[in-house]
């Protein structure tokens, strides 16, 4: 049983444990929520129209890839990942080869996947701080994904992470290239810019 509650006052830095976020999560599907390693609960507020369109758009181009690649399974921005340092994280868009994806039971499926994704969007919106943002770009790469995008719309500008390689940031790019982990993914960023 539980309480509904229309809103809810949380201090900052309150932590939660894995089961107690996993309640929180199954008890309010309509708020985007995410645990840092050290237990740190994270609400975030939905996001503006353009950001909802920006996401949209990267979703869709990767679908599209997805859909014709068949080489793994791609996520939208509701996906919540229990990560191997604890944390649970809902990246704007990710991807898994099939093999890894393949490799966890159907439970493991049906939950928080305790898996990280080899390849993960972050779009910045207006309202994001860039420094947490960029703490989620690393934490994913010392987790196991092998390329990351962290877009920034506003500045034309996007830092690509890599495992084992310092972060490359590129200015006004057209186009971004899923390199060896998505061979053959193009991301067109023309529609992202507006």
């Amino acid at each position: 049983e539980f309480m509904n509650i229309t809103s809810v006052n949380i201090p900052n830095r309150f932590k939660v444990s894995s089961q107690q976020f996993e309640l929180l999560a199954k008890f309010n599907r309509d708020r985007r929520l995410e645990r840092k390693s050290d237990g740190e609960l994270i609400i975030m507020p939905p996001t503006g129209s353009n950001t909802g369109r920006r996401n949209f758009e990267i979703a869709v181009q990767l679908g599209i890839w997805n859909k014709e690649a068949k080489q793994g399974v791609a996520f939208d921005s509701s996906t919540g990942f229990l990560l191997p340092n604890g944390a649970y994280r809902s990246p704007d868009a990710s991807w898994i080869e099939n093999f890894r994806w393949n490799g966890l039971t159907k439970e493991e499926q049906d939950g928080f996947a305790p898996i990280c994704p080899d390849f993960i969007i972050e779009l910045r919106s207006l309202s994001d701080n860039i420094t947490p943002l960029q703490e989620k770009m690393k934490e994913y790469i010392d987790n196991g994904a092998k390329l990351g995008w962290l877009i920034e719309p506003k500045n034309r500008q996007v830092e690509i992470y890599r495992s084992n390689k310092t972060v490359e940031i590129k200015d006004n790019p057209n186009n971004l290239s899923g390199e060896d982990v998505l061979k053959g993914f193009t991301l067109d960023l023309a529609a992202i810019w507006q």
